[in-house]
């Protein structure tokens, strides 16, 4: 018998609306039930992570989770929270983002058939592609009014927005393409459950009244509550962008980092949702961190445990040992293993000076690299001193007077980090 996956996601701060009736019906019931993901990128951020979680509970809690990816819906995109029109896709985009998320889907549900609750993934490209408009208006349209339509929140308030912008025709049929959606998948896999954000609660609701207008079927729906700061600014946004589940997109080095900077008030929340452990060890992290709030147990823990749910455990060492060498606490051997990018994202905006890979072949001169190769000192005399002083340091380790720059120096075959002191870098591109 499954067991209570709506008491986990309510403690855990992940439940918002629930259709009356349905926590009974998922504890008598093994069942099935989807969340959506239009494909308007080629990789998920971690606003898709929620969702992405809520299915594994699901999982694990004995039911079947359902992904369903909006080949068909993604033309058109959905209005719900936006305040205005998105840009159409093509298709051979669409097939492509399609094929990216698939794959990235495959880390956080089991899809093997072998289990007895194996997840499954549709694209409802697949049932829509052939459905005529006039078909769809005899089949669907006519078993839900306007009127109702124009009452869903996601429509009131795009239509009374301060900025005018109305709502096209176009958009304003993704309310029935996703109640079909639930509809099809109700008759072809006895779905019968959505779940989503909670400015889906209209479309989900729409599914549900379509079954039961159509169908005579009885269908549910739970939502979770849209994350946000504490401060009010829009949670997995940084100045650069999106927070992306794909290293290519973010790296393994900035996705710890962003959480690992998160706010005391906002790790509070986060520690329940992001990660897996128990309700006893939440509450033990929390009693701990805040006995000693200064030591940030909990960015630490929610880091840790999401940057291995999302990268494994291989990319969270590379993640940690990058994060160190900016504490000097670092060794030269990690310095090494880091990747072009990640070493670039963590010495942005120092100073570089290009050198060609001939004179490093040759072996280069720390005196030379320090001020005539790179400028990084004023003069070969300055050079001296600092050496003199002990303040200089190739690739994190102290150098003397002596010392020779060779290709064994390079950091990702491409680049030598000179530091003086403990805060000012200097980095040498060795181009071709």
């Amino acid at each position: 018998m499954p067991t209570n996956f709506v008491q986990e996601i309510k403690w855990r701060g992940l439940l918002h609306d629930i259709m009356p009736e349905t926590e009974t019906f998922l504890l008598e019931n093994e069942t099935k039930g989807y969340i959506g993901f239009d494909p308007t990128a080629e990789s998920l951020h971690i606003g898709s992570l929620v969702q992405i979680i809520i299915l594994m509970h699901f999982q694990k809690h004995g039911h079947i989770p359902i992904v369903l990816l909006g080949g068909a819906t993604g033309m058109i995109g959905d209005p719900s929270g936006k305040s205005d029109e998105r840009n159409l896709l093509d298709q051979d985009t669409l097939e492509k983002n399609c094929a990216g998320i698939e794959n990235q889907l495959q880390k956080f549900l089991n899809f093997k058939t072998s289990l007895p609750n194996a997840a499954l993934l549709v694209n409802n490209y697949d049932w829509m592609k052939s459905y005529s408009l006039i078909d769809f208006s005899r089949e669907v349209g006519k078993h839900i009014t306007v009127n109702y339509m124009m009452a869903k929140e996601s429509v009131k308030k795009r239509l009374s927005s301060e900025a005018k912008v109305g709502m096209s025709f176009t958009e304003f049929t993704y309310q029935l393409l996703q109640a079909y959606d639930f509809l099809h998948l109700y008759k072809i896999n006895d779905c019968r459950l959505q779940l989503g954000g909670s400015d889906q609660w209209g479309n989900i609701t729409t599914g549900t009244e379509l079954i039961r207008r159509k169908e005579g079927g009885k269908a549910y729906a739970i939502t979770c509550p849209l994350i946000k700061k504490v401060d009010g600014t829009k949670f997995g946004k940084t100045e650069d962008g999106n927070i992306w589940l794909d290293k290519n997109r973010t790296s393994p080095y900035k996705f710890y980092q962003f959480w690992l900077n998160t706010s005391d008030e906002d790790a509070l929340s986060y520690i329940k949702i992001f990660t897996f452990l128990s309700e006893k060890e939440v509450d033990q992290k929390i009693k701990e961190h805040n006995e000693a709030p200064h030591l940030r147990l909990l960015q630490k823990t929610i880091a840790h445990e999401v940057t291995i749910l999302v990268h494994g455990s291989e990319e969270l060492v590379k993640a940690q040992e990058a994060s160190q060498i900016l504490f000097g606490n670092a060794t030269s051997e990690a310095l090494q293993n880091l990747t072009p990018d990640t070493f670039l994202e963590l010495f942005e905006g120092v100073p570089q000076a290009e050198i060609e890979r001939s004179k490093i072949k040759d072996g280069i001169d720390i005196i030379d690299a320090l001020s005539r190769l790179s400028s990084f000192l004023s003069s070969n005399g300055e050079a001296r001193r600092a050496l003199k002083e002990n303040s200089i340091s190739v690739n994190k380790l102290k150098v003397t007077q002596d010392f020779i720059i060779t290709e064994k120096e390079l950091i990702a075959d491409k680049y030598v980090l000179l530091q003086r002191g403990k805060k000012n870098y200097f980095i040498l591109n060795i181009i071709i």
